[in-house]
């Protein structure tokens, strides 16, 4: 091979692997494969189904305690001589039929089916923190999938132009211009590589089982995946987060929720100071007196109970007590939680910063210049200016800067998706 022809060929082999990042460039913003795989695995979570059913259970205990319970049907015997157990002996006998209905004090019965009613509200921002962290979970897994095989290419590349300079290697070595040494040490970097091959296709088949878990399918079915986009720089502040996080995170709309329960707690407990009643309506019917043929009138009575809420031990007192330090306990963890936010907002935009201006060091900076002193390190190599140890260190030194820029950008969106996650919605 001459020298024209193989100069020809390494530029051709490195614009490929420009245009391959060009293309990232210009993907679209959102990734329709990455949707799919979403939509997907929340349509198919059992966690998710669990929760839905968890969701109509709650939704069934309303109407359990906002209803007056069963009526009371009483049939009985008043007043039956022992001596002759004879209906027409006594006047006083007579054979009873009572219906009898309890009724919570008025607002009672509301009050209870309030406080269930909460439940179905506070499994909703569960169901929807569980939808958030699914997105988060397959983003995560696809970006590494897609940084894999981006450095999989990369390497690919590298190693077929590896191969073709064993060709050049091998040529001078015929003509006494390269050692032995030399073919050993590109034979050794290509054993590297395919090493390195090996590692990166183990951890691709590892990503793609992980996905296929998510949803459902057997864990060797195939994933598809877009190229790491460039980064487009986004400014957040800490105070911008918080508000989205108070507008949007189900887990904080659950905290709420649960707060705003205990107060309907309290009211429902303060109802135990009022007295409920128990309605009562009883006929009983009598014979005929058997000795002097008096026939009698039935009796037909009215019965009002009322209970008496007397605060035995402050067990009342004690109900309305609970509700309140509920209610601040909830209060706190509200607090609490968006403290926490606070710090993981303010890690997340550091860590944002530094990959946006590490991609900008590299992507404008260190890839230019890496591939020039690639290219000037062949080129001298070519007129037997240097030694083919600093080729190889050239072509080594620039894979692995264009290995660092996907690890970069795929490490850019997966906190992206970390901070959706945190938020509860996407960043606009």
């Amino acid at each position: 091979m001459t020298r024209r022809k193989f100069m020809r060929k390494v530029i051709i082999l490195l614009a490929i692997i420009l245009m391959s990042q060009n293309s990232s460039v210009i993907a679209q913003v959102q990734d329709a494969t990455l949707n799919n795989l979403i939509e997907k695995a929340i349509e198919v979570s059992p966690k998710l189904e669990a929760l839905k059913n968890k969701q109509l259970a709650a939704e069934a205990e309303v109407p359990q305690v906002s209803n007056l319970p069963d009526p009371m049907l009483t049939l009985g015997l008043a007043n039956l001589p022992t001596n002759s157990f004879s209906f027409t002996q006594e006047p006083m006998t007579g054979k009873i039929v009572g219906l009898s209905q309890a009724v919570p004090f008025p607002g009672k019965l509301n009050a209870m089916g309030n406080v269930k009613s909460k439940n179905s509200e506070i499994i909703q921002q569960e169901i929807d923190d569980t939808i958030n962290e699914i997105r988060m979970q397959v983003a995560k897994n696809y970006y590494d999938l897609a940084n894999v095989r981006e450095t999989i290419e990369v390497t690919l590349e590298s190693k077929r132009l590896l191969e073709s300079i064993t060709q050049v290697v091998k040529t001078k070595y015929q003509v006494s211009k390269a050692s032995q040494q030399n073919l050993i040490q590109v034979q050794a970097e290509i054993t590297r590589i395919e090493d390195k091959l090996k590692k990166l296709e183990s951890k691709e088949r590892t990503l793609i089982s992980n996905i296929n878990a998510l949803i459902l399918e057997n864990s060797n079915a195939g994933i598809n995946t877009s190229k790491l986009k460039a980064i487009a720089a986004k400014k957040f502040t800490v105070n911008y987060l918080d508000s989205l996080a108070r507008e949007y995170r189900p887990f904080l709309k659950g905290v709420k929720l649960r707060e705003e329960q205990t107060v309907l707690m309290k009211d429902l407990a303060e109802y135990e100071f009022y007295p409920n009643f128990n309605l009562r309506i009883q006929y009983s019917q009598r014979d005929e007196i058997a000795r002097t043929n008096t026939d009698l009138n039935d009796f037909l009575s009215f019965m009002v109970g009322i209970s008496l809420p007397i605060n035995y031990g402050g067990k009342k007192s004690a109900a309305v007590e609970e509700a309140e330090l509920k209610r601040k306990m909830f209060e706190s963890q509200y607090e609490s939680a968006r403290q926490m936010l606070f710090q993981k907002f303010g890690s997340s935009i550091s860590s944002l910063q530094e990959l946006e201006e590490r991609e900008e060091l590299i992507a404008n900076g260190l890839l230019p210049q890496t591939e020039q002193t690639y290219y000037a390190a062949m080129s001298a190599y070519q007129v037997n200016e240097i030694d083919f140890i600093n080729v190889l260190d050239a072509q080594n030194k620039l894979l692995q800067v264009e290995i660092e820029l996907f690890n970069i950008r795929s490490e850019y969106y997966k906190e992206i998706s970390n901070i959706e996650f945190l938020v509860g919605t996407d960043i606009k």
